[in-house]
């Protein structure tokens, strides 16, 4: 299973600061030679942690997966034609939200999503879909065209004791779901070093992107120690 190490953190602790310290591109390639695959970054509108030179620098830096998680707006679009990262992950985004609260709903917002992918595909970058592990969503996913969907963990990662099985069991179905399509199936949002372990263990499930907990933990021990952790859970 590849891990892709979203860096925003980083990015968050320069902003504090607005100053140049620690550098988001110097732990990327950090994190690419403890062994990550991918480096995931989410260029938000109002750029409160990710920066456009950042976006810049990780495309002419880094040597494996750039993925941008945006949202469905004309700036992002054109942002992506520009960069052409690997891949591009297609996120809902609300101004006054801590992180990230839920998954894209393709299904109201088919016509936009697929529109935006149209153009991704004339520029030869991948789209992923950031989702709740819903099978309509799934479904709609497909049929407007992405590469790839990124099921979200969060209320995995936030259910109590009584609910972590159920909703492990949605993942499992959505990822099921998702590779019967033909859709490459990544997940992420909320895991750790111990909630990660349930999720490995879903075969359908090629990508994990974890960031929050691996820059927590680099803050400690290092971001090389902090990745290799994470890689050596996902088995490789």
């Amino acid at each position: 299973m590849r891990l892709a190490v979203n860096i925003d953190h980083v990015a968050t602790l320069r902003q504090a600061r607005l100053g140049h310290d620690p550098e988001p591109v110097a732990a990327a390639l950090i994190a690419e030679m403890a062994g990550a695959q991918g480096i995931t970054v989410h260029l938000r509108g109002d750029r409160r942690h990710i920066q456009d030179r950042d976006v810049d620098a990780l495309s002419r830096t880094i040597s494996t997966r750039l993925n941008i998680e945006m949202a469905v707006t004309d700036e992002m679009a054109t942002i992506a034609a520009r960069v052409r990262p690997f891949q591009v992950t297609l996120v809902p985004e609300r101004p006054q939200e801590i992180t990230t609260e839920g998954g894209l709903d393709v299904v109201t917002h088919a016509a936009g999503v697929e529109r935006f992918i149209a153009a991704m595909r004339r520029d030869g970058v991948r789209v992923s879909l950031f989702i709740d592990p819903d099978e309509a969503q799934v479904r709609k996913s497909k049929a407007v065209g992405a590469d790839a969907i990124e099921i979200n963990t969060g209320r995995y990662t936030e259910a109590g004791h009584a609910d972590e099985a159920s909703e492990l069991a949605r993942i499992q179905a959505a990822a099921a779901a998702g590779s019967a399509a033909g859709l490459e199936v990544l997940a992420g949002h909320g895991l750790n070093y111990v909630n990660v372990i349930p999720i490995v263990a879903i075969p359908e499930i090629v990508e994990l992107n974890i960031g929050h907990s691996i820059v927590s933990r680099a803050v400690l021990v290092g971001m090389d120690r902090a990745v290799g952790d994470m890689v050596r859970l996902l088995g490789r």
